[in-house]
């Protein structure tokens, strides 16, 4: 408890009222920053506070001065005794009106009717920034947010981890702000030790401190313990009321600035479960397969150029594309393709004259060794059936043998591994399959 002077108002005690008034009338503009010597474990030089995301700003409508306090025999407990057997954020950890009764005199039991104390210092002025007497007992509303985060005060005060290796050196500065809440870099000091004795339960999950995403909702607030059997993921939610939750730059240079799409591919390349904390694989695949096209990918003047591309096979179309959906249903929609070998040797646009392309004997240029080569640029136009027209069993011609020589020696490890593509040709009862049972 403060110690409170028993002798009556004098000039130096009237000279440490106004200097008390001076250091902190500033705070009804907004409290100045914080020197950084002062500010929690994990601060750097200007540095520019904690999340915004985690810790909604906050609206301060009194006067404190935490050094005056502590420097006449407060501690932290006199204020905020709660935090000693708080286990959630959503604990209220303020001190009420009644503990400030003692040394100032005041009287808070009834809220609609609070008797001020007997001198200056009782004054509901005093503390409350712009209150006047007319106000009767109507103070300024303080916001303080709840943090959007996960945490247990016991539990850290059981470790020995008193409250300066959160919050800094409260004892120094006069209102603590948003300055004085914890830096995750500062945590991770305790975090991201070793296993040990002495790391005890300070797991590096990001789910340990972060809210865990409900998969049904996950934008829904929720407790961790009950979301965690529903998420094996171990996903964390990112959308707030305060905004959303993006990692650092000096956390696996993952922040998501605007040259982050060119860097993303360096930190998923990494380590893709870093992502996967956050994303699932949807919103990676939006891109990856072609759905959402970012102009960055293909030059604007690309349709003309991507089929010597397609057929070089330098660049892997199929790691965006699926050529039955994306490449086939554009070439057939522009005339380019009929999904037919007759079709497309009669329009001419694509393959070589029919003396190369499909005649026998077989040299440079044949279909087949196209084929073998690079099968995707044949299925960008045609279909399964296409192929099938002549080399099914009752193809053109007779069918052609689409098995190289000695192909029945290992017929039965590819049948084992996926029968599919020989009932293409082939009746499920067809004896010639017989051998490759």
């Amino acid at each position: 408890m403060i110690t409170r002077p028993a002798r009556p108002l004098g000039g130096a005690w009237l000279l440490a009222v106004f200097l008390l008034l001076a250091a902190t009338v500033a705070m009804a503009g907004g409290p100045s920053r914080t020197r950084d010597a002062w500010l929690p474990p994990g601060s750097v030089a200007n540095d520019p506070g904690p999340s915004r995301v985690i810790f909604p700003p906050q609206q301060l409508t009194i006067r404190f001065n935490h050094k005056l306090h502590l420097a006449q025999g407060a501690t932290c407990k006199t204020c905020h005794a709660r935090a000693l057997t708080s286990a959630s954020v959503q604990d209220h950890l303020l001190p009420k009106g009644a503990t400030c009764d003692a040394c100032h005199r005041s009287d808070h039991a009834d809220l609609n009717k609070v008797r001020p104390g007997d001198d200056l210092t009782g004054q509901c002025a005093f503390c409350h920034i712009g209150y006047k007497e007319s106000d009767g007992n109507t103070v300024a509303r303080m916001v303080m947010p709840r943090a959007n985060m996960v945490f247990d005060h016991q539990k850290h005060l059981a470790r020995n981890i008193q409250c300066g290796q959160c919050h800094g050196a409260v004892d120094q500065v006069e209102m603590a702000t948003r300055d004085q809440l914890p830096r995750m870099r500062g945590c991770f000091k305790c975090h991201q030790m070793p296993d040990s004795a002495a790391r005890g339960d300070a797991k590096s999950d990001c789910t340990t401190c972060h809210i865990a995403a409900n998969p049904r909702n996950p934008a829904a607030p929720a407790r961790n313990a009950a979301v965690r059997a529903d998420n094996p993921s171990g996903r964390i939610r990112t959308v707030f009321a305060s905004g959303v939750l993006e990692p650092p730059r000096w956390l696996h240079n993952a922040a998501h600035t605007p040259d982050f799409i060119e860097r993303h591919k360096y930190v998923a390349g990494n380590d893709s479960q870093f992502c996967a904390n956050c994303h699932q694989e949807d919103f990676c695949v939006g891109c990856h397969d072609g759905r959402v096209r970012p102009k960055s990918i293909h030059p604007s003047d690309y349709i003309a150029m991507h089929p010597i591309e397609a057929r070089q096979a330098t660049l892997r179309c199929t790691s965006c594309h699926n050529e039955q959906s994306f490449c086939l249903g554009c070439h057939q929609r522009v005339g380019v393709s009929m999904t037919g070998p007759l079709a497309t040797r009669e329009l001419g646009r694509f393959h070589p004259p029919k003396g190369i392309w499909s005649d026998a004997p077989r040299k440079p240029g044949h279909h087949s060794f196209e084929a073998e080569r690079n099968l995707n640029a044949c299925v960008s136009c045609h279909v399964e059936r296409d192929c099938v027209v002549c080399h099914g069993g009752a193809g053109i011609g007779g069918g052609f043998n689409p098995h190289r020589n000695g192909f029945s020696g290992g017929c039965a490890t590819q049948m084992r591994r996926n029968p599919r593509p020989c009932f293409v040709c082939h009746l499920p009862d067809d004896g010639v399959l017989a051998p490759c049972r």
